[in-house]
């Protein structure tokens, strides 16, 4: 990918699960700003979405295990060897691929280690974020201000990160947990963090992993300070237990 004061490769990963709707033309925005490759994780859709993805350029990982942070693991378990950066985005249609260039930039070209887009502070489609996901957001940028001292409007998945930081990083969680994991590790890890606003539409078909109403808002507050606490105490005290030889987060921490 070429940016404004040099050049890197950058690998996109895109977890999906039965998004056959969007998936095309995620990978071909993708592709279209100049990614160097584009991984479309599947989960085990039942659709055509794997079918899809390749047809528009994507190479295809099949993951059997569900879990969108084990997903996100075993996309970047299978990047290129020469990638540099990689950028997480959704296949739902929800992530703007044209932002892919100005959140993996500050990256490229030494300003950042850790960027992150979010869409609270973007342009929003109507409907296109839930109040559900809207107060996780908040709730989790409340509390990493408070114990780390640094500023998240969001726990977008749309990000980009360095491919040996990530590695270093030694990410645990294979849940949706992985946001928050990501974010809260970059904290700790003393990573420059970049927040940059990106736009976000609605998703274009399927069903929506993530939807609720004002009690799932609260519900997702508590959720998310739930899991707040028990992965600061993961990275006081260490993952501490072992993976199987087969598990994408072994493989994208380089364990035999």
């Amino acid at each position: 990918m070429r940016f404004d004061q040099c050049e890197a490769i950058v690998s996109a990963v895109i977890p999906c699960f039965n998004e056959e709707a969007a998936i095309a033309d995620v990978v071909g925005g993708c592709l279209s700003c100049g990614v160097d490759e584009v991984i479309v994780v599947d989960g085990g859709s039942s659709d055509r979405t794997a079918e899809y993805a390749r047809d528009a350029g994507a190479r295809v990982v099949h993951e059997a295990k569900r879990g969108y942070g084990g997903a996100c693991a075993a996309g970047a378990a299978a990047v290129r060897p020469d990638c540099e950066i990689i950028v997480f985005l959704d296949g739902d249609g929800s992530d703007i691929p044209a932002f892919a260039q100005p959140i993996a930039a500050p990256v490229a070209e030494g300003r950042a280690d850790f960027v992150m887009g979010s869409r609270v502070r973007g342009r929003r489609e109507p409907g296109s974020l839930s109040g559900q996901q809207i107060a996780a957001g908040r709730a989790a940028g409340l509390l990493l201000r408070i114990v780390y001292g640094v500023r998240f409007s969001d726990m977008s998945p749309f990000r980009a990160i360095r491919r040996d930081t990530l590695m270093r990083l030694s990410m645990c969680e294979t849940t949706y947990g992985w946001n928050l994991e990501m974010q809260m590790r970059a904290a700790a890890a003393g990573l420059r963090i970049l927040e940059i606003p990106v736009d976000c539409r609605r998703r274009k078909g399927g069903v929506s992993k993530v939807s609720g109403n004002v009690r799932a808002g609260f519900a997702a507050a508590i959720a998310i300070g739930a899991t707040f606490l028990r992965l600061a105490l993961t990275l006081r005290f260490g993952c501490g237990a072992s993976v199987a030889a087969d598990d994408p987060l072994a493989r994208l921490r380089g364990e035999p």
